[in-house]
């Protein structure tokens, strides 16, 4: 068993909406340490565990206990190579286009079951369960042999191309069922995985037009999201899961707005998109249309750039009720949303891949005739508390009500440690999500 120990630090912020008591919890253990990697230059680098890419806590789980998911494992592109490698490093990827770094392309994507002791400022990993085939091999978070989506060319350190597999998972998003199985959002494909309590996926769905992308899968397909998913931007897919209370129903959104029809589009629409999926009969049966807020109110990273905020975990707070992270690489915010009085665009033409314009295209919904969900914001790091990790991507709410906050550190690729942010005051949670 693999035990981290964390040192915690108090602070207490008053807000104009409330006063958010956050606790911290930050890595001081050198049991965090996982690798050791030899860049080409001769640098020797320690990579942590990176296990802060979703988080979930059934409320029949005990008071403390979260469980946390690990994505693709350490990866970089070539212009990040350079800071990290030396100038070198871009001879490695020369003439092979869309090249992305896997330093470790061995490792396998995981959940982690997290035991949190606030009182004593330590939380230990009590159990890792890594992701499997359908019949029990080791799936790896290298990249899946996509021709309708766009998609990067993995290369190891010595440049060598990576093999790609249909049954590679970039893992983003979680949920547990009272029947100890998990959902789990899916950023690479994009996809939305059925997962067995002991870690084999059982299921995938994935956009309409991609089946052909996943022949010789070792688990289950189903395309049956929308064709229209398959234009995600590249690294910007579904990196989110929520579950109702009564179980019935899962909620997901893309990160970010389409690249429909192209990434210029993309990089200037605030118009992502949230579905609402009927978990009994696997079928769709909502899809509305959230706006991402403008780059400037990012208060520890403003930008113009409207292509900076995106979606990195999705929350329920009752039935259709949600809680939305929204964020930059510096500053997260946490709005309330509901799905009454939006616009239910399943099925519409804005799914037709063809349509022209295409939602995405234009950020005036009133022209259009559509009503995005409205949002609510309950937590904001620029205003409640400065002092956060960057890229929070996990909230779980712990037995007491109270919100526990994780950061995907990249493996620790930069430096950056994983920490938890205990939050209390700032959110309302239906009790049935969270009380034993």
């Amino acid at each position: 068993m693999r035990i981290m120990t964390f040192s915690t630090a108090m602070f207490l912020a008053a807000t104009s909406l409330q006063a958010a008591d956050v606790t911290v919890l930050t890595i001081d253990d050198p049991l965090s340490q996982w690798r050791n990697v030899d860049y080409p230059n001769g640098q020797q680098v320690t990579y942590s565990v990176g296990l802060g890419s979703g988080a979930f806590r059934h409320a029949s789980d005990p008071t403390n206990v979260i469980y946390a998911v690990s994505d693709r494992g350490p990866n970089f592109t070539c212009k990040a190579a350079i800071k990290l490698m030396g100038e070198e490093s871009q001879a490695l990827c020369k003439g092979i286009k869309g090249a992305r770094f896997y330093p470790t392309p061995d490792y396998t994507p995981s959940i982690y079951r997290l035991e949190l002791d606030i009182a004593a400022g330590s939380f230990l990993v009590k159990d890792v369960i890594s992701l499997k085939t359908a019949s029990g091999l080791a799936v790896s978070g290298m990249l899946n042999p996509q021709t309708v989506a766009k998609t990067d060319v993995g290369i190891d350190l010595k440049g060598n191309k990576l093999a790609f597999s249909p049954d590679a998972i970039d893992a983003e998003g979680i949920v547990k069922l009272s029947d100890g199985s998990f959902w789990i959002g899916e950023e690479m494909g994009p996809s939305i995985l059925h997962v067995a309590a002991d870690g084999r996926v059982l299921r995938r769905l994935v956009p309409a037009d991609a089946a052909a992308d996943y022949a010789g899968a070792d688990t289950e397909i189903v395309a049956s999201l929308p064709a229209v998913l398959s234009r995600r931007q590249a690294n910007r897919g579904i990196e989110s899961m929520a579950v109702s209370p009564d179980e019935k129903f899962l909620y997901f959104m893309v990160q970010n707005p389409l690249a429909n029809p192209d990434a210029k589009t993309y990089a200037a629409s605030k118009n992502t998109r949230l579905f609402k999926l009927d978990r009994e009969s696997g079928k769709l049966v909502g899809e509305y249309i959230y706006q991402l807020d403008d780059p400037q109110t990012f208060g520890l990273d403003p930008s113009d750039k409207q292509n900076a905020p995106r979606i990195s975990e999705v929350t329920a707070l009752g039935l259709d009720r949600l809680l939305m992270l929204e964020r930059t690489d510096g500053t997260t915010k946490l709005h309330e949303v509901t799905l009454e009085g939006a616009t239910n665009i399943l099925g519409s033409r804005w799914d037709d891949p063809s349509t022209s314009p295409s939602l995405e295209a234009g950020n005036d919904l009133r022209a259009l005739d559509l009503v995005a969900v409205p949002k609510t914001l309950r937590f904001d790091t620029s205003r409640d508390y400065r002092d956060a990790p960057t890229k929070i991507e996990g909230v779980a709410f712990l037995g007491d009500g109270s919100m526990a906050l994780i950061n995907d550190n990249d493996f620790g690729i930069n430096g950056d440690a994983t920490r938890i942010l205990v939050v209390k005051g700032a959110v309302s949670a239906d009790p049935a999500l969270w009380r034993r």
